[in-house]
């Protein structure tokens, strides 16, 4: 067992790495007109700049938390460190949209290495005890949520006052950071070394989910009805069924099927899974709408967002832990979506004419409020439910939900968005409304996702001291 402070070191290395994995999905987002206009990508296109990031992101992290169980999470750990710093170099480098693409592509594929063998290290320093891993849950979990809004923050500094290939750049020093650190803090473990690696399951899920997002995105352009459309769904939902075949049929597959029938797991992954698929677009669109309707320019942009920082920090490291400790984990899980919907649906009342003070300050915070209330309790479920040699596994599983649900929701959102006129740049009353339409439509995400978690999540019985659990019997990590 590493000593109590190399343990919170270590989280914080942790915490970090997650920060990182999703700021990098955000960073971006500021900087998407600038990289627009010199890179030549058209709006409705512009996404992938996003997309490319998140869906090697999602589709990998199976694999990534297999190779954690199987090689060792603080190999993979640092692995991971090492191929964002080379997808960050090819991004910032890129003069080419080709090129750009493939470099965010190489950082999602970093990214799925980092996220489960990260949860992993956690679960190996601190699941032996439920009241520090509800604290060390919190301080990771609102790194996330940080680390995407801070990334605005940052994208917009960055952009405004240096230039966009530095979104990238800013990994470089970070990474080699975290690669010095890792070897003096991170428990080794003792990495099974057993079993095969179901590379056909990772390249086959990949794959599916492109596919699925490719066709969401290009419907607007070429029509729903098209049979573009059409063939490109039925092969994604091709790809997919047979990931599930494949899976079904190994003796040693990427993802057990049967572990979705541990009690709550499979209900926690899809809260989390329609939490990404509602706040991920969310972000996406509030920044268009304050840049290209507000005509606020990048710095003030991402500065516009740091109060929903602030509150989702202080929402799920300080009140999120007393909420579930009193009221349980599935209380919070479905009262956070229900504030969450609530926060969007009046976003969705946004004006061409509008404000940041009226239009988009208080019901962002509300919004916020939702997401710190939902998240802990719903990846703390995912986390402690499964077997303890199925840590790295469970961590992709819950990451994959999140980052497939926010490259489905923003492909799906960007199509909604297109056909209510946020194609037409320059007429801001068109742009309105299809923002207007994104943000409502997100809502509707969060609100089922609240049904849902009412009728599959179990109640746990809240422990007698505020924030002492997560709610659920936590599996202990196999190598410590």
């Amino acid at each position: 067992m590493a000593s109590s402070s190399r343990r919170w070191w270590a989280l914080a290395l942790i915490a970090a790495a997650q920060f990182m994995v999703i700021m990098d999905t955000s960073i971006i987002g500021v900087a998407l007109p600038r990289i627009q206009e010199d890179l030549g990508f058209s709006q409705e296109n512009l996404s992938w700049v996003f997309n490319a990031y998140v869906v090697t992101f999602g589709g990998l992290l199976l694999l990534g938390g297999r190779l954690s169980d199987l090689f060792g999470a603080r190999r993979m750990f640092a692995t991971g460190w090492a191929v964002l710093l080379g997808g960050s170099v090819v991004a910032g480098a890129a003069g080419t949209v080709g090129v750009e693409l493939a470099g965010r592509a190489i950082q999602g594929v970093g990214a799925a290495l980092i996220a489960p063998s990260a949860l992993t290290l956690l679960m190996m320093l601190f699941g032996a005890t439920p009241k520090e891993l509800t604290k060390a849950l919190a301080l990771y979990g609102a790194a996330a949520p940080a680390g995407g809004t801070a990334g605005v923050f940052l994208g917009g500094l960055i952009t405004e006052y240096v230039s966009w290939p530095w979104v990238f750049y800013i990994n470089i020093p970070i990474a080699v950071l975290a690669l010095a650190a890792t070897a003096a803090l991170m428990p080794g473990g003792s990495p099974s070394g057993r079993g095969s690696v179901d590379v056909v399951g990772a390249a086959t899920v990949t794959a599916g989910v492109g596919a699925a997002v490719y066709a969401i995105v290009r419907a607007p352009q070429v029509g729903w009805a098209a049979s573009q459309t059409w063939l490109v769904l039925a092969g994604a939902v091709a790809l997919l069924g047979l990931f599930v075949a494949i899976q079904a049929n190994r003796r040693q597959p990427l993802m057990r099927l049967s572990i979705l029938r541990t009690p709550n797991l499979g209900a926690a992954n899809l809260a989390q899974l329609l939490l990404g698929g509602a706040w991920i677009p969310m972000w996406f669109f509030l920044n268009l709408y304050l840049q290209q309707v507000l005509g606020y320019s990048a710095f003030p942009s991402g500065a516009a967002l740091l109060p929903m920082t602030i509150l989702i920090m202080i929402g799920m490291i300080v009140l999120a832990p007393r909420a579930i400790g009193r009221f349980g984990p599935k209380a919070m899980v479905v009262t956070g979506l229900a504030v969450l919907a609530a926060g969007m649906g009046w976003l969705s009342l946004i004006r061409p004419d509008g404000s940041f003070w009226v239009d988009v300050l208080p019901a962002s915070l509300l919004a916020a409020l939702g997401m710190s209330l939902a998240f802990i309790p719903s990846l703390g479920t995912a986390l402690s439910t499964a077997r303890p040699e199925e840590g790295g596994l469970a961590a992709g599983i819950v990451n994959t939900s999140y980052q497939v649900g926010s490259a489905l929701g923003l492909a799906a959102m960007t199509a909604v968005a297109a056909s209510f006129g946020a194609d037409q740049l320059g007429d801001l009353t068109a742009l309105t409304d299809g923002f207007s339409a994104a943000f409502l439509g997100v809502g509707g995400i969060a609100a089922v996702g609240a049904v849902l978690a009412a009728v599959t999540l179990r109640s746990a019985r809240p422990t007698a001291g505020a924030g002492d659990t997560v709610g659920e019997p936590v599996a202990q990590p196999a190598h410590r």
